[in-house]
C-alpha cells in the first residue's frame, strides 16, 4: 500500500500526541513546519479575534466556517479542523470547546496545573507555552501558591513550545492515577508588545476509561 505524504504526516501527528495516555507522560507534543500557514496567520493577526465554539466536531466545523472566510484562510481552516479531529480520536470523546484567539496581554503568568483532564494547544504565531519537566518542579511551592521563582528549580531548564508545535497537556483531573499534571504557564508578551495567535481545545465531557 502506498501512503501519501499527507496521510503519513497525520499518522505521525496522532502517534506522537497519543503518548499522552502513557502513565509516565503528562505532556505529548508534535513539532511541525507551518510555513504554508504563515500568510494566512499574518492576515488574521491584524484582527483582534476571539472565536469560541462548543459541540461535536461537525457542529464546530460549521460554526468556524461561518466565522472566518475560508476563501481567505483555507489552510488555517483545514488545520484547525485537523487538530480537532485528531484530538477527538485521541480522547475518544465527542464534545469540545474550541477557542481561536489573538492575544496581546499576559494570561496565566504563574506556573500552574490545570483543573481539567486534557487540553490541546497550538501557537500559530508568537511565543509558545512554557512548561516544566517533573524533575524541575517544586511541588510544595506550587501547591502553596508561591512565586514562579520558588516553583522552578532550574530556570535554565524551562521548556517552550515552538510556533506550530501541537501540545496535549494532562491536567489534575485526568482519571488514571500515577501521573502528575503538567506544570505550565503562558509566556509574558505584554511588556514586549508581542501578539500571539493561539488555538485551545478543551474537553466538554469526561474521558471514559
Amino acid at each position: 500500500m502506498i501512503t501519501s505524504d499527507k496521510s503519513l504526516k497525520i499518522t505521525e501527528l496522532e502517534k506522537d500526541l497519543k503518548a499522552i495516555h502513557d502513565k509516565d507522560k503528562n505532556i505529548s507534543f508534535h513539532k511541525r513546519n507551518i510555513t504554508l500557514l504563515h500568510e494566512e496567520v499574518r492576515k488574521l493577526l491584524k484582527k483582534n479575534i476571539i472565536l469560541s465554539f462548543s459541540g461535536n466536531c461537525e457542529k464546530i466545523a460549521i460554526e468556524l466556517k461561518s466565522a472566518i472566510d475560508i476563501k481567505t484562510y483555507p489552510n488555517l481552516f483545514r488545520d484547525v479542523l485537523l487538530l480537532l479531529n485528531v484530538f477527538q480520536s485521541i480522547s475518544e470523546v465527542h464534545n469540545f470547546r474550541l477557542i481561536l484567539e489573538t492575544i496581546n496581554t499576559n494570561m496565566c503568568r504563574r506556573f500552574h496545573a490545570d483543573m481539567n483532564e486534557l487540553r490541546l494547544l497550538c501557537t500559530y504565531s508568537g511565543p509558545g507555552t512554557l512548561w516544566l519537566s517533573d524533575d524541575n518542579v517544586n511541588r510544595e511551592a506550587l501547591n502553596s501558591g508561591n512565586s514562579n521563582e520558588s516553583i522552578v528549580l532550574n530556570a535554565d531548564n524551562i521548556h517552550q513550545a515552538e510556533i506550530g508545535e501541537v501540545l496535549i497537556l494532562k491536567g489534575s483531573r485526568y482519571p488514571l492515577k500515577g501521573t502528575n499534571p503538567i506544570v505550565h504557564r503562558s509566556p509574558s508578551i505584554e511588556d514586549r508588545q508581542e501578539k500571539r495567535l493561539l488555538l485551545r481545545i478543551d474537553l466538554n465531557e469526561s474521558l471514559k476509561f
